[in-house]
């Protein structure tokens, strides 16, 4: 199946802009923050997050806190507007969900490589866990507008971890929810139920964002029948514009080859197949540029 290239949207460049906060709401656990932005909706792709800084001016938190876009508007008088999903359980996020209307926010984007989205109108099969759904609606409706079927599936601890489901069955032909407790639709994990919504539809390709476990899991299953799976990872990001190196994992290219790779410029979105799930957080001994010790060795 043939896939398009990363679109030209991307390659213009992020922007850092002064953003406006317009509104802050509830959805259970998480908070969606809506904000101007000027020129960013207009470059924003499928995938594509947002660096933010927190604290204001004195503040001793040096770095930005990323987050993927929910959703954009090109209108309005105040030059476009960026939704995001935030889970606040530290000082920066919970800082940032205190923001109320009209307080001025430091903004970095669109970063990132965003989903690619196939050529042919194919089936597709959206996973998302937790937040992590947060950019599968922009996608959805991308991916409908080439034509595409698309079955959702939303998976979290409980209910109140959920994110998206009203957005989800607006969107999607179907959509499958999965709660670990089993409060709200199948109990069980999101993987429990992808090989019989690919059997049910015929699912071309599988497209996913949240936990890394939770990747590793759709990737495996696309591999096993031999259909494409894109994995928006969950790495921490530190600058967000490829700086720091806090966020690489191993990747393997085009060449065969593995090499640490920034989840906030390479990524945040990578084929499944290309991931090494299960040496994520390691430098993997053939790992190009691995530290090597006595007797030819690589080190974790």
């Amino acid at each position: 199946m043939s896939m398009m290239g990363r679109g030209s949207k991307a390659d213009v460049g992020p922007l850092q802009v002064r953003g406006e906060v317009l509104a802050v709401r509830r959805s259970g656990d998480y908070h969606v923050l809506v904000f101007a932005a000027p020129g960013v909706a207009e470059l924003t792709a499928p995938g594509n997050f947002v660096a933010i800084a927190v604290g204001g001016q004195p503040t001793a938190m040096l770095l930005r806190r990323c987050f993927s876009i929910h959703h954009v508007d090109t209108a309005g008088a105040l030059g476009g507007t960026v939704e995001i999903v935030v889970d606040a359980h530290g000082p920066g996020t919970k800082w940032l969900v205190d923001r109320v209307q009209g307080d001025a926010l430091d903004v970095i984007a669109p970063l990132g490589r965003p989903f690619s989205l196939p050529k042919d109108p194919v089936p597709c099969v959206l996973v998302g866990g937790g937040y992590g759904s947060a950019p599968l609606f922009m996608l959805a409706d991308r991916l409908r507008e080439r034509g595409c079927r698309v079955d959702m599936i939303l998976g979290a601890a409980t209910e109140s971890r959920l994110f998206g489901v009203v957005d989800g069955r607006r969107r999607a032909s179907t959509l499958t929810i999965t709660t670990d407790d089993g409060s709200l639709g199948t109990r069980g994990r999101v993987t429990d139920v992808l090989g019989g919504i690919l059997d049910q539809h015929g699912g071309q390709v599988i497209y996913g964002c949240g936990p890394m476990g939770m990747l590793a899991g759709l990737a495996e299953v696309a591999s096993q029948r031999g259909i494409v799976s894109q994995c928006a990872v969950e790495e921490a990001m530190a600058c967000g514009v490829g700086v720091c190196m806090t966020c690489v994992l191993p990747v393997v290219g085009s060449d065969g080859v593995t090499r640490m790779t920034r989840s906030c410029t390479d990524g945040p979105v990578f084929f499944g197949d290309q991931v090494r799930w299960d040496e994520v957080g390691t430098v993997p001994a053939d790992c190009l540029g691995a530290p090597v010790v006595e007797g030819g060795a690589g080190t974790r």
